[in-house]
């Protein structure tokens, strides 16, 4: 009976047709939890709607949990492994703000309300049931060594221009954070205008970092768009 659970409730790239039902009603399920995110008012439709899909949550956390052994495959130990996996912890997380709704009562569950923004990491359910998802984590398993080299060059040109703006311009950036602000804004080309350089060797500055900017961001999507065609191809 496990085991045929498990055959329905993880999605495999041919999987049986209750498996694809069931794929489908939690994405449906995960995109109906997050309407109430969008507005700022609450009411009773969208506590029922809290109500039923953390329900539906919850049973799907507790099928995954009691058929844990089937994809840990390490017996009786899976089911101590599979609470603290990076999606089961999502799963969790997604659930917790919701408990105090159905537990008004209790005052100790009112503190989850504080948690209530983590509802949005729901989104990240999605991941579990997108077949696209597999192919994209593939190649960052494969490219993992060329997108650390890339992230560790980001990190290193944030750092290095920040300290040489903070030093270049001090009077612009009040603590050496904005100057880290500013470098991450101008690696990523966003330019939002509250914090920049305003005299004329602070510019050069900026201009000489923005273009090893532009460079070190398209270095990511190339080795990530190369190895997603790579894999769509085999």
């Amino acid at each position: 009976m496990r085991k045929k659970v498990f055959s329905v409730i993880e999605p495999v790239d041919n999987g049986s047709k209750l498996s694809n039902i069931y794929d489908f009603i939690m994405m449906t399920t995960i995109v109906i939890s997050l309407v109430p995110l969008a507005f700022k008012e609450t009411n009773a439709v969208f506590r029922w709607i809290d109500y039923i899909t953390v329900s539906i949550f919850i049973l799907d956390y507790f099928l995954r949990l009691i058929t844990a052994d089937f994809k840990i495959k390490k017996s009786v130990v899976s089911f101590f492994i599979y609470p603290i996996t990076p999606m089961a912890i999502i799963d969790l997380v997604s659930i917790l703000p919701s408990i105090s709704v159905l537990n008004n009562g209790f005052r100790l569950l009112k503190l989850f309300r504080l948690l209530r923004t983590l509802k949005v990491l729901r989104v990240f359910k999605f991941l579990r049931y997108s077949k696209s998802f597999d192919i994209i984590a593939s190649v960052f398993k494969k490219q993992k060594k060329v997108l650390s080299a890339v992230a560790t060059m980001a990190v290193a040109y944030i750092l290095v221009s920040a300290l040489v703006i903070y030093n270049v311009e001090p009077e612009s950036f009040e603590t050496f954070f904005d100057a880290i602000y500013w470098a991450t804004i101008s690696l990523t080309t966003v330019g939002y205008g509250d914090i920049y350089p305003v005299t004329t060797i602070g510019r050069i500055v900026t201009m000489i970092s923005s273009a090893f900017g532009i460079a070190i961001i398209a270095l990511p999507s190339g080795v990530i768009t190369a190895g997603y065609l790579a894999e769509i191809n085999k």
